[in-house]
């Protein structure tokens, strides 16, 4: 199983940066390289179970299910069932900390897959800089 992970500090309050991503059909209006998002079946996007069916800035359509939501951790935990990646039992948290010292926060977005021999580096790059890290840079120039 390959393992991925990504961190960073914001500079705005943990509540501040969860009132954005907690929403799990909100990832075009943070993240830049999602060009549009549907949760399936007309759900509440923080049900866990519900779907959310996106398409990337490159056309590319994935479709994932919420396993948990925590507003007392600041965390969010999905499961790819369908992406052009070629990446099986994908399972993601995107977890926020308060900093104590100052108005900031410590986010960590980590995932744990399984793909065809070979691909392990391509993809571990892919996911933490072109996704996790992505993400991230985006949330800094939103909130500072």
């Amino acid at each position: 199983m390959i393992q991925v992970y990504t961190s960073s500090v914001i500079g705005s309050s943990a509540e501040n940066i969860w009132a954005r991503i907690r929403d799990f059909n909100a990832l075009p209006q943070w993240h830049p390289g999602i060009a549009d998002s549907r949760i399936e079946n007309g759900q509440p996007s923080d049900r866990v179970g519900c779907i959310r069916h996106f398409h990337t800035g490159d056309g590319g359509m994935i479709r994932e299910r919420l396993l948990a939501l925590s507003d007392y951790d600041y965390s969010v935990t999905y499961e790819i069932l369908e992406s052009p990646m070629g990446v099986d039992n994908y399972v993601a948290t995107l977890k926020l900390t308060p900093v104590t010292d100052g108005v900031r926060c410590f986010a960590e977005w980590s995932a744990e897959f399984d793909c065809a021999p070979g691909r392990e580096a391509e993809l571990t790059r892919a996911i933490g800089q072109g996704v996790f890290q992505a993400g991230f840079d985006a949330l800094k120039r939103t909130f500072g």
